[in-house]
């Protein structure tokens, strides 16, 4: 058994306290980025995943500026036709094209539906996920976990680019 001094044994206490808070600061920042994600995330896919009582249909690209493009809504079912509602897309789309949209509710803005604008809606997740991942295996030095975050990230961020 090695003897320590009364004072080294304290300074390893202290620095044990030193440790445990780094893993739950970085912990913790780790949680807020994600949950900070998911909520910027929630805005937008809860009207495209909780589609009861939404007014489906498509839209048709009249007019597109950098990231929003208007035009009229086309409703299926019950739905309302609108002159003109705003929906956010990528730069990809062209005016003339039809895209499957449901209307937020109380608004004239659309959201893009179908699995490509469920992937679309979960972007912001997806960057947190590669930003987490960051602070996982740097600041905690748990490799395997950021290696999992930041694989989940890029299959995300990769399906919402495929799908545009």
């Amino acid at each position: 058994m090695v003897k320590r001094s009364r004072s080294r044994r304290a300074a390893e206490g202290a620095w044990g306290l030193v440790l445990l808070a780094r893993v739950l600061g970085l912990g913790v920042l780790a949680a807020l980025i994600l949950a900070s994600g998911a909520w910027a995330s929630w805005r937008t896919a809860q009207h495209v995943m909780l589609t009861k009582g939404r007014e489906h249909g498509t839209v048709t690209l009249a007019a597109c500026g950098d990231s929003t493009c208007t035009g009229p809504f086309a409703p299926s079912g019950s739905a309302t036709a609108r002159s003109k509602v705003t929906i956010s897309l990528p730069i990809r789309h062209q005016v003339g094209d039809k895209v499957p949209a449901v209307i937020k509710p109380g608004t004239d803005t659309a959201v893009r539906a179908g699995f490509g604008g469920l992937l679309f809606a979960w972007v912001p997740l997806g960057g947190s996920l590669l930003l987490a991942a960051v602070v996982v295996g740097g600041g905690l030095r748990m490799p395997r976990s950021a290696w999992t975050l930041a694989a989940a990230g890029a299959a995300l961020l990769g399906g919402a680019f495929l799908t545009l």
